[in-house]
């Protein structure tokens, strides 16, 4: 993968643990479904992790980092993935799709070696739409998005861009699908229901509604009182000038990092 990684780095701060290490020459992620929808039920689904067991030319055995099910897939549907967010011939479009795709948020980022010619190397970031940076090489291999910031590894430039933006859309956060996925066939669960006994709020004793004492499963008392309770408890503890002020700063802060002015040096065109 050229010239990526020193031999330590002193700022482990990306899937740089030693367990991940361990496992990073065999994971792959499927970047489309297979087999397709329109020819029966996807075994492997866009986005899923792997595990590489074998490759044998046009069919490589991978096991599902989700299932443990083992079974084959075409090489031409997965990607090899370094270090967790190095990606082995993934094109512009492809990147976008994976970066879109739920369980990725403002920052996410891949890096992706060019399908044509090994050791191109280009960041894509998710912001307000995906954006991309060239990286491009100096002629003692140090690598660089801006000429101001030189880097001598990818791991290095990794690092720092999540540490700062430094002229790109915004800080790097995490990995694209770093995150745990839920199974596939995993429904939302739904929160329990309570079965109250049917009443008429005619027959209902206003008595009962500032009890205090009752200790009974009545839900109109239990529940009004408690109600009460906290409203005058909100209501008590908030000074409205102070209410007003708490939302006019929350409502000053922005969810988004932008590039500084006068980073015209940095090349966003594709590879």
């Amino acid at each position: 993968m050229g010239n990526i990684m020193r031999g330590e780095s002193a700022n482990d701060k990306i899937n740089t643990d030693s367990s991940l290490k361990a496992l990073e020459d065999d994971m792959v992620l499927v970047l489309k479904d297979y087999p397709s929808p329109d020819i029966s039920e996807p075994i492997y689904r866009m986005g899923e992790k792997l595990r590489l067991i074998a490759q044998e030319a046009y069919w490589w055995r991978v096991r599902s980092v989700q299932t443990q099910k083992e079974n084959y897939i075409p090489n031409s549907h997965v990607a090899k993935v370094y270090h967790g967010w190095l990606f082995e011939g993934v094109e512009r479009q492809k990147a976008e799709e994976l970066l879109n795709l739920p369980g990725n948020r403002v920052g996410s980022f891949l890096v992706r070696e060019s399908a044509r010619e090994r050791g191109l190397y280009s960041l894509s970031v998710k912001h307000r739409s995906v954006k991309h940076y060239r990286i491009l090489r100096l002629d003692n291999s140090w690598y660089y998005i801006s000429p101001r910031l030189t880097f001598q590894c990818l791991e290095d430039m990794i690092n720092h861009y999540c540490d700062s933006a430094d002229g790109i859309c915004c800080v790097l956060t995490s990995p694209c699908l770093s995150g745990t996925t839920p199974p596939l066939d995993a429904a939302p669960v739904a929160p329990p229901v309570v079965m109250r006994r049917n009443f008429d709020w005619k027959k209902i004793d206003s008595k009962q509604l500032v009890n205090t004492e009752s200790c009974n499963d009545n839900v109109v008392s239990y529940g009004v009182r408690n109600s009460i309770a906290a409203y005058l408890s909100l209501s008590g503890n908030q000074d409205p000038a102070n209410m007003r002020a708490a939302n006019r700063k929350k409502k000053s802060k922005s969810v988004y990092g932008f590039p500084e002015s006068g980073n015209g040096n940095i090349d966003y065109e594709d590879i």
